[in-house]
């Protein structure tokens, strides 16, 4: 039993009445059939995260995605009805990501520990689930806390949703059924600091994060022109062959070099997982391209 009350998703669609979304159902095929693009309106009401095709009061209207080859889009009746009861009946959670942009224009990911359940030893932006009676900045910004030691609750710095991501774990079919579905929120939030000065700050918490890295947006540039999974198309050449990063030991941060072709590498098909960004991570990563355009 979990001690903490997740946000669901609820759909809205034309006229009918707000629903809980089901574990197995398409959120982003919801609302454009086959494709996997749809512009949505996204707003929180009385802890629940909605999602509609219509606006409605407080609500956002915002780009959702998913990947092509989202597990639970192609998920067949049989393997549905085998979900363990205790998975079907989850619902869809709510996650939020922090893009926490540097002024000089330089975006913070945090690569998750290779002891986590979701997604272990990948790079994404910091975050997490939802809180109960939480809103979207403010569970993001604890997230960025806790995970990096960032504390920028009471900044009040500028911020956007870039999108919304229709996420599922495992990544793809090929590795099992899902055991996981989240609709995460990625959040563009801009700091008046450099990414030195925020660097200094940095006191992540070795059980969630294994290192940081400061992309600038031609090393992002490179890792959105990868495809999602392994051998789906070339790989876009990097400027440079290694960055900065800094793995974190006990409390102390080491610089070290990592090469950027392990930024560029994608979801294998089957097998363990690999060192890379992830695609969510690359989606959210594009739309910020977008705002610097």
């Amino acid at each position: 039993m979990e001690s903490v009350k997740r946000v669901l998703v609820y759909l809205g669609k034309e006229t009918s009445l707000l629903q809980c979304a089901k574990f197995v159902q398409g959120i982003t095929g919801h609302y454009a059939s086959s494709q996997d693009r749809a512009m949505v309106n996204c707003g929180l009401d009385q802890n629940r995260f909605i999602i509609s095709d219509r606006p409605f009061s407080g609500s956002r209207e915002v780009e959702l995605q998913r990947p092509a080859f989202c597990p639970i889009k192609i998920l067949t009746a049989d393997q549905a009805a085998s979900l363990p009861a205790e998975i079907a009946s989850r619902g869809v959670d709510v996650g939020v990501a922090i893009l926490l942009q540097s002024v000089n224009q330089k975006i913070l990911l945090t690569r998750r520990s290779k002891g986590l359940h979701i997604f272990p030893n990948v790079w994404v932006p910091p975050g997490g689930h939802m809180e109960d009676g939480e809103q979207l900045l403010d569970a993001g910004l604890r997230e960025l806390q806790e995970e990096t030691g960032l504390n920028l609750r009471d900044a009040n710095l500028p911020w956007s949703i870039l999108g919304l991501w229709e996420s599922a774990f495992p990544p793809l079919l090929s590795r099992g059924l899902p055991t996981r579905h989240h609709i995460v929120a990625y959040l563009l939030v801009s700091s008046n600091e450099t990414h030195q000065e925020l660097q200094e700050k940095l006191r992540p918490d070795e059980q969630e994060v294994s290192a940081c890295a400061w992309l600038d947006p031609e090393i992002v540039e490179c890792v959105v022109a990868t495809e999602g999974v392994k051998d789906s198309g070339s790989k876009s050449p990097a400027l440079q062959t290694s960055i900065k990063i800094s793995e974190v030991h006990g409390r102390s941060l080491i610089q070290k070099d990592l090469a950027v072709s392990t930024l560029l590498n994608t979801a294998p098909v089957d097998g363990e997982d690999t060192e890379r960004v992830s695609t969510g991570t690359k989606y959210a990563l594009a739309l910020w391209l977008e705002t610097l355009r």
